[in-house]
């Protein structure tokens, strides 16, 4: 898989840990950033992540910052991203397997490297169960679209 990861300066040490963890599983890596621990705007790297995912230049995007939240709402404002902040093992997965989340954002304020590393490996290997499920994000695109009745 090809996988898009970002950070703010809150995030930048976890990043390491992320990017480690996705080589030795052997997908292939683009890092956006941030580069060091030099206080820096969340949006600028949630952008470029989501922005990769959105145009399928990527499978997946991880994003990191203190709390998951904000690179999440940003993240989200690119229409066909479906950011889940996940900092436990229960989220990550039903934000795969129900939501088909395309982007996993993380708090590296919140959890630590070993939650970190479960909750990666987790959201990485659930696939969507689709089902019931698909007509649920076919109504998210339609609220995206500006379809005020979400396709109802």
């Amino acid at each position: 898989m090809r996988v898009a990861v970002g950070c703010d300066h809150a995030g930048y040490a976890l990043k390491k840990m992320v990017m480690d963890y996705l080589k030795e599983r052997g997908h292939e890596i683009l890092d956006e950033g941030t580069f060091s621990e030099e206080s820096c705007d969340y949006p600028d790297y949630a952008l470029r992540v989501a922005t990769r995912v959105a145009r399928g230049e990527v499978d997946r995007g991880i994003l990191i910052c203190a709390t998951g939240t904000g690179m999440a709402m940003a993240a989200n404002k690119v229409p066909g991203v479906r950011a889940a902040v996940a900092n436990d093992i229960y989220t990550a997965r039903y934000s795969r397997l129900h939501n088909d989340a395309n982007v996993l954002a993380m708090g590296a304020r919140v959890i630590g490297p070993g939650l970190a590393r479960a909750i990666l490996e987790t959201w990485m290997e659930t696939e969507f169960e689709g089902g019931r499920h698909e007509k649920r994000l076919e109504k998210m695109a339609c609220i995206e679209r500006g379809e005020r009745d979400g396709g109802t």
